[in-house]
């Protein structure tokens, strides 16, 4: 059984490269497709005036970066998507747009799979797509 639609979360950070590696690995025996997916988390805490100029330049960062991880990734069949929000609603909202077989996130320490646990638990424990932590 192959994976044949993965979806990878990534940030704007140099260990994002390891997870499309590891995905493009996973999809290319069965020419399948890589959806990068980049969360933005609401950045409310911001003043107003401020937020809409911050949102934007977050978006033109993350956009090149998921550029930049495409065109290194040298694999045909990726698209990038960005959605604002927290991990767990992100990721059922990714898998209601187009279903996937696999989830692939990064784990960076043990204080950060707490997070990626705490944030995405409800996403896992009612969902049946398989998820792929990445130690990094």
């Amino acid at each position: 059984m192959g994976y044949h639609n993965v979806l990878v979360t990534v940030a704007v950070a140099a260990d994002s490269h390891r997870l499309v590696e590891k995905a493009v690995s996973i999809v290319r025996p069965c020419d399948g497709k890589i959806t990068l997916v980049s969360i933005i988390a609401n950045a409310e805490i911001f003043p107003a005036p401020m937020l809409g100029d911050l949102r934007a330049l977050m978006e033109e960062e993350t956009l090149l970066f998921m550029e930049e991880l495409c065109l290194r990734a040298n694999y045909p069949n990726i698209a990038t998507r960005i959605i604002h929000g927290e991990l767990g609603d992100c990721l059922a909202y990714a898998n209601q747009k187009q279903p996937f077989d696999l989830v692939i996130c990064g784990n960076h320490s043990d204080s950060m799979m707490n997070k990626v646990a705490c944030s995405a638990a409800r996403f896992i424990n009612t969902s049946s797509i398989d998820v792929l932590i990445v130690p990094l």
